[in-house]
């Protein structure tokens, strides 16, 4: 029997030095069409914008089958074939501005196997540092991966056709209150901002016959920018010192979706949907 390539594998540290891209940033202002003011070089960067600002494509001949890069390199070679983004942390300690210079840092923190309620999983913590140009720790990250099995095919009157477009995705309607509209256009541009090739948010006959999702899912870091920019369009300006993120369940593209505060203390805000009680995502807030 030949030895578990999990078992076989190392973690390593890679050390990149990146420019903070005002493309993306000025795409995600694009994207949210929310009316707060525009940001381009030079601003500070929005808490958690980095995810789109120092976004990397993969090479083309590195994805596998799920559009993601094979595993095996940075990423240990778990072999359940279903990725989740999980959540995390973010501690910010000092700002980063637009088209600054910053150096990476970024290895994985754990790999832990579990068993789930749908069967077994692997949970894999990726941890990164991000420092300015003068070596000052600006960010530091734990970003939690869930690899999982795979989900029988829906029956296709179960399946989610595509939605149609739905316009700026971001609806007043209230104090701490927002509509959240998806369809799969907005899907394809934050894929594109974020350099994100994952096929279950573009790829409809993929996400519902490969992977068993009834319809395309929302992006978990789309969910939790959204509830970011909840700050922003809310006024709230108080410095943020930290931003635990959860994703609890999947939202999916056209499914109708509200933004919340759900509590005051400590400040924690929840992507929901009508027809459960369970927050799909949930952000708090330190500051």
């Amino acid at each position: 029997m030949s030895p578990d390539p999990l078992s076989r594998w190392e973690p390593h540290t890679v050390t990149t030095t990146e420019t903070v891209d005002p493309g993306p940033v000025a795409a995600l202002v694009a994207l949210f069409d929310d009316g707060t003011p525009p940001i381009g070089p030079g601003d500070p960067l929005p808490p958690l914008w980095h995810w789109l600002a120092l976004a990397r494509w993969p090479r083309s001949s590195t994805l596998g089958p799920d559009g993601h890069p094979a595993r095996g390199t940075f990423l240990p070679p778990v072999e359940l074939p279903r990725r989740m983004f999980a959540g995390g942390e973010v501690a910010f300690h000092a700002p980063l501005a637009v088209g600054a210079t910053v150096r990476r840092e970024s290895s994985v923190e754990s790999v832990a196997e579990k068993p789930g309620r749908s069967g077994p999983l692997v949970v894999v913590s990726v941890a990164t540092r991000l420092y300015d140009e003068g070596g000052r720790l600006a960010i530091e990250e734990r970003q939690d991966l869930v690899y999982r099995d795979r989900a029988a095919a829906p029956p296709s009157e179960a399946r989610r056709e595509p939605a149609p477009p739905s316009g700026a995705p971001l609806t007043r309607t209230g104090a701490w209150a927002w509509d959240l509209a998806t369809d799969p256009v907005l899907l394809m541009r934050f894929s594109a901002a974020t350099s994100n090739p994952h096929r279950i948010h573009y790829d409809w006959p993929y996400a519902t016959r490969v992977e068993g999702y009834p319809g395309l899912v929302v992006h978990g870091p789309l969910m939790t920018l959204a509830l970011a920019e909840m700050l922003r369009l809310e006024g709230h300006g108080g410095r943020v010192e930290r931003m635990r993120h959860r994703i609890r369940r999947p939202l999916f593209c056209g499914q109708a979706a509200r933004l919340r505060r759900i509590e005051d203390a400590p400040l924690t805000l929840g992507v929901l949907t009508p027809d459960s009680p369970e927050p799909c995502a949930v952000l708090t807030v330190e500051g």
